[in-house]
């Protein structure tokens, strides 16, 4: 391929745009499916208005090459949908056409990510083909037809905390046939909220895009600004933020391995997992004062320092959790009742998984190498084995968190006894004009991904989040095929992933 139709950049970079070719839409298809050809994956795909129709921007990852790939094009309101030929766009460009009422021709299940269109009304997309697209609002879904069939509609609205979402199976008898995932009940409208900062109040937003995800959004925000200003994060700031996307993890894979216990009745694990849960934010509580990490990261650095009486603390706390943490962990994982209801329920089969595009911990349950740590680190790589397993099923997505729990308190100890001196915060001077950053972080489910593009006056004109949920619900609805419609709220707590990250 003519390396000119796209440039290619390392974490960390500030792309100028006035070196990245406008392709002919026929340029940038053959260019990005050459690019998912060649071991790619898509990592952000959005669109940005533009004087003459709309720009299209693609963020290719080639993870083993520690480098991404950057296509562009320019589409009026209709263009021949990518989808077809390339699955992981298949909520992009549904999202594309319910934020600007852009059509993706021959999409081959076209209906809104989100009931709410808050950024414009792009209702006119669905009134061009009433009978391919319903209109927001007079929702179609998937059904199955004949003897014996039968249709269960769970939620949006759910018992307990959790945010709203909708759940319909097609059932013949207790086999799911097929699962339809319709979430946004709740759209915030964070991205538009972003335009013309940073704001003051964008940092706040940031915390809240994720509440579970503080310290994953609020880093890759706070690079994403330090890339378009060129500032680059002193070592002990970098250091204490792993420390704290570490502790984030912690908290969050145990409380996933309690809820799992749970679901399947055995309640020794369950129990004391909660308990420890609440030990682990409460580290991160005695770190900035917030037991889910709000306050500490701020573009530039931390605001918060790790001191030595506080590094003693936590690895006295360490010293004391971990042994407890294996306890409760193991005496799960050697419970032949609960081995039985983990091993083969929800599978998902590697080929399915890359096709998806899924990250995280959903990824390497099925034998995807995909980790940021290891493949797009901003600073010294501090994380080099990521932890997989092959079984693509319950089983294999509770072990992954297992084995993290363990590398977790490993690399919180080392990164606290190597901590280095220097300064934890650095001041941000104008951001680049004219410029795009991608910033990309592994939070405890899976890469977070922020882009922001400033204008010539050196603003946010686009800001794209893309949280590992967007990746991964697809990959819920899969595992449910074939499986008792009794066994979705184990599968949906072995992917636990996030309503409100994916109705940003």
């Amino acid at each position: 391929m003519n390396r000119s139709k796209l440039i290619r950049f390392t974490h960390g970079a500030c792309i100028s745009l006035k070196e990245l070719p406008c392709l002919d839409f026929t340029e940038f298809r053959e260019s990005l499916l050459e690019e998912i050809a060649g071991d790619g994956r898509v990592a952000s795909f959005f669109a940005m208005p533009a004087d003459d129709g709309f720009d299209l921007y693609a963020i290719l990852a080639h993870d083993w090459r520690e480098e991404f790939a950057l296509l562009h094009c320019r589409v009026g309101d209709v263009y021949p949908a990518l989808t077809p030929d390339c699955p992981q766009l298949h909520l992009f460009e549904r999202e594309i056409a319910e934020q600007y009422g852009v059509l993706p021709e021959g999409h081959p299940w076209l209906k809104p990510v989100r009931f709410h269109n808050s950024w414009v009304d792009a209702a006119d997309i669905w009134r061009r083909d009433p009978q391919q697209h319903p209109i927001p609002g007079d929702m179609d879904f998937y059904r199955v037809e004949g003897a014996g069939v039968h249709e269960v509609a769970v939620g949006p609205v759910h018992a307990g905390v959790i945010e709203p979402g909708h759940f319909r199976f097609q059932c013949h008898g207790e086999e799911v046939l097929s699962l339809e995932i319709s979430l946004g009940f709740q759209h915030r409208g964070l991205e538009p909220q972003l335009i013309g900062g940073p704001h003051p109040a964008s940092i706040h937003q940031m915390e809240a895009a994720a509440g579970d995800t503080t310290i994953g959004h609020t880093t890759a925000y706070s690079q994403v600004l330090e890339s378009l200003a060129g500032v680059e994060v002193a070592s002990r700031a970098y250091s204490v933020r792993a420390i704290a996307l570490e502790l984030e993890r912690l908290a969050n894979h145990i409380g996933d391995i309690g809820a799992m216990a749970g679901d399947v009745g055995y309640l020794p694990t369950a129990s004391f997992c909660g308990r420890l849960r609440g030990d682990y934010l409460n580290l991160t509580a005695e770190l900035c004062g917030s037991r889910f990490g709000r306050g500490l990261v701020r573009p530039g650095g931390v605001a918060f320092d790790l001191d030595l009486p506080l590094q003693e603390k936590l690895l006295q706390r360490l010293a004391v959790l971990e042994p407890e943490t294996r306890g409760a962990v193991e005496l799960c994982f050697d419970s032949p009742s609960v081995l039985a209801r983990f091993e083969g329920t929800g599978r998902l089969s590697t080929d399915d998984a890359e096709t998806l595009g899924l990250v995280g911990v959903a990824a390497r349950a099925c034998g995807l190498m995909r980790d940021a740590r290891l493949h797009h680190p901003v600073a010294e790589r501090e994380f080099d084995t990521p932890v997989i397993d092959t079984d693509g099923d319950v089983f294999a997505r509770g072990n992954v968190r297992r084995q993290e729990i363990y590398a977790s308190h490993d690399l919180i100890r080392d990164l606290i006894k190597r901590l280095p001196e220097g300064e934890d915060q650095r001041s941000l001077g104008p951001l680049a004009a004219d410029s795009l950053a991608l910033s990309v972080c592994e939070g405890w489910r899976g890469e977070v991904v922020h882009v922001g593009i400033t204008d010539g006056a050196g603003k946010l004109a686009r800001y794209k989040i893309v949280d590992p949920s967007f990746h991964n619900w697809s990959g819920l609805a899969m595992v449910l095929r074939g499986q008792q419609i009794s066994d979705f709220p184990l599968c949906n707590k072995s992917f636990n992933l996030s309503y409100c990250g994916f109705d940003l």
